[in-house]
């Protein structure tokens, strides 16, 4: 065992590091993966908030306040979700052995994230937009000047 610090590394992993030492194609490619999905995934995530916070307002009669914890909530709900699918693809079917195997083995995980992104997107901007449908016929469904008067109803010939 190498101790640096306060931090313990295990010796299998300063060989692959050392001179000469060829590291793993498949860890190589589950670095990348990683480094991909997750930027992907917070990328994704604070487009989400920024805009998602214009139809919360819009939808919660301005409370700002409101509007920001809520939209708080989807954003860490978001990364939730995405991250754990992200942990759980993580796994692969099998020892990549040559530098295609890498290319076919991120074009097959990182298209799967990419769509799970793409539809968690797509349900978030659905949900908001049906919110704010909802909020804009509450709002007219008030009359805009209250009822004056009322009339007899008229005998019919």
């Amino acid at each position: 065992m190498f101790k640096n610090r306060s931090t313990v590394i295990p010796d299998s992993v300063l060989n692959v590091f050392k001179k000469g030492g060829a590291m793993d194609r498949t860890v190589i490619a589950y670095v990348i993966y990683l480094l991909v999905s997750i930027g992907l995934t917070v990328w994704v995530a604070r487009t989400l908030s920024r805009n998602g916070r214009i139809f919360l307002a819009d939808v919660l009669h301005g409370n700002e306040k409101l509007a920001d914890a809520v939209n708080h909530l989807l954003v860490v709900g978001f990364y939730l979700v995405n991250l754990g699918f992200v942990a759980l693809y993580l796994s692969g079917d099998g020892t990549i052995t040559d530098t295609r195997g890498v290319f076919e083995a991120l074009s097959t995980k990182l298209g799967v994230v990419l769509l799970v992104l793409g539809v968690m997107h797509l349900a978030n901007v659905y949900v908001l937009n049906r919110i704010r449908r909802r909020g804009a016929m509450e709002r007219e469904q008030v009359p805009p000047v209250p009822p004056q008067g009322w009339a007899a109803p008229q005998a019919q010939a």
